[in-house]
């Protein structure tokens, strides 16, 4: 597995003059700045080369801040649940950092692209026998939010990571290339 760790890189520029016009200008552009939270509930298809294929839920908290209208920087927590048979199984949950790029449609409606590094945890059976493993992984997603209000949306996503399953320690060959692939649906409240 490649491991990349993507450098994460965002720029702001703001030009104000002093007239009237060019004053409400700015106080949109700030609107469309600052922290916001959220929360992530979805399906998770997990894609392995051994018998770690399965499906599960998932669970995802975000926090990130929206530099202006069209680029964010965003980390989460991820449980991926356990996945697996009772011979081979895992259970993986992970950190994240991206940089989000957003495209407004409109007033209320928006796409976004995002992606960046993976860091996770998995604790792993293989036979009866328990062991664990920390790696990176590199993830890409796209999504659409919805503006219930100026504050909440709901959004869509759908999300794709890259992660290798490690029991060599334990039980030699005991590792698989997998990809978690995850479609969910959130809220996300910005202040």
């Amino acid at each position: 597995m490649k491991k990349l760790t993507p450098v994460l890189l965002a720029a702001l520029a703001l030009t104000t003059t002093y007239s009237a016009a060019s004053m409400a200008a700015e106080s949109d552009v700030k609107n469309d700045s600052g922290l916001y939270v959220g929360g992530n509930y979805g399906y998770l298809k997990i894609d392995g080369d051994d018998d770690f294929d399965d499906d599960n839920d998932v669970i995802q908290g975000l926090i990130g801040y929206k530099f202006n209208r069209y680029i964010a920087l965003e980390g989460s927590y991820i449980d991926f649940g356990k996945y697996g048979s009772s011979v081979a199984g895992a259970e993986t949950d992970g950190y994240t950092a991206a940089l989000k790029l957003i495209a407004p449609i409109g007033e209320r409606v928006e796409i976004y692209a995002k992606g960046g590094q993976l860091w996770y945890d998995t604790d792993y059976h293989v036979a009866g026998i328990n062991g664990g493993d920390d790696d990176t992984g590199v993830f890409a997603g796209a999504g659409v939010g919805f503006k219930i209000t100026e504050n909440f949306l709901i959004n869509a996503e759908y999300t794709w990571y890259d992660a290798e399953i490690d029991a060599g320690d334990v039980v030699d060959g005991a590792d698989t290339s997998t990809d978690f692939k995850q479609a969910s649906i959130g809220l996300e409240y910005r202040f």
